[in-house]
């Protein structure tokens, strides 16, 4: 087995991030293995989406101490374009629209930048129409402007087309079930399953176990006022489903 098979995707160690001087995050520790799929779960507050901000590199989180490595690199002093260009990507709790852009244009230019290299017409256009077809979504769509009176399910599926399109390594997905239907659930999450396997792994961050009906997590970590505290296989998340987090908060306290 080479060393590159050996080493993680991700590797989050004492993990300290503070934001307008709060810290949120208390000594973090998270290592996902290449080829896995691992949930992040939480009450709201937990320090959930602040880990998501930390390891794409959101400039609003100081990183106090500890160490965030993507495959065996470490990313602390890469600035966010660096970062996804490196091959992590984050899909949004709340994307934002940008009136004037194209999904057309900005697909391609996310593209561009990533690969850093202009993107073949002859290729792109395949690609756009194939992955159009997996996620359930008109041709249309791609001349609208980028989430510019779009509704919800409408902004996580094109979440999820980038995501297909860039095929990052990681793939960190924050909070992506929310507000949606149970048919948009299912496509979305068969975007997720795509992407799983050797070279790649995913970072689900949830509230609730609905989305992992649909995508398996290899692993579950619960998080308690910025640290994990409890860790498991998917038999977790259904504990959690039926009980609640209190039983959680009561043995970490």
């Amino acid at each position: 087995m080479s060393e590159e098979t050996l080493t993680p995707i991700l590797e989050v160690e004492g993990l300290h991030v503070a934001i307008d001087g709060k810290e949120i995050l208390r000594g973090l520790d998270l290592t996902v293995e290449d080829g896995e799929t691992h949930a992040i779960m939480g009450r709201n507050g937990s320090g959930k989406s602040t880990l998501s901000a930390a390891i794409m590199g959101d400039p609003r989180y100081e990183v106090t101490s500890g160490a965030i490595r993507f495959r065996g690199e470490d990313v602390l002093d890469m600035p966010v374009h660096e970062r996804a260009r490196a091959g992590i990507f984050l899909s949004f709790q709340y994307p934002v629209a940008l009136p004037g852009v194209s999904v057309s244009n900005f697909l391609r230019q996310a593209v561009k930048a990533v690969r850093a290299d202009e993107v073949p017409t002859k290729a792109f256009r395949p690609l756009v129409k194939e992955n159009l077809q997996r996620l359930d979504i008109p041709q249309s769509f791609m001349t609208r402007y980028v989430n510019d009176g779009f509704s919800g399910g409408e902004k996580k599926r094109l979440e999820m087309l980038q995501m297909l399109m860039l095929q990052p390594p990681l793939a960190i997905l924050d909070e992506t079930d929310s507000g949606l239907d149970i048919d948009a659930l299912k496509i979305v999450s068969g975007a997720i399953n795509l992407l799983r396997g050797e070279g790649r792994a995913q970072l689900l961050i949830t509230h609730y176990q609905r989305i992992l009906h649909y995508v398996k997590p290899d692993k579950v970590h619960v998080l308690l006022q910025g640290r994990i505290v409890k860790q498991g296989g998917p038999e977790l998340a259904e504990e959690l489903e039926q009980r609640g987090y209190e039983w959680i908060e009561s043995e970490a306290a």
